[in-house]
């Protein structure tokens, strides 16, 4: 999977494997991959003004989640 950089709040990098539906999140804190996440919630958390904020209320509480690293 292929992982973008980006710049947001303590969101280090973030990648989506569409055929899993697998969501990566390189936090300050470590890597979550989650689970069932559907495309159009990527396209809307990846194109976010506010990618911080998507994540907190869109993503890290409603999907299940596990730490890869």
């Amino acid at each position: 999977m292929e992982m973008k950089k980006v710049n947001g709040g303590s969101i280090r990098a973030i990648g989506y494997d569409d055929k899993r539906r697998a969501l990566v999140i390189e936090l300050s804190a470590g890597t979550y991959e989650y689970a069932s996440v559907s495309a159009e919630v990527w396209r809307r958390f990846s194109t976010s003004a506010s990618m911080q904020s998507f994540f907190r209320d869109q993503i890290d509480d409603v999907f299940s989640k596990r730490r890869i690293k």
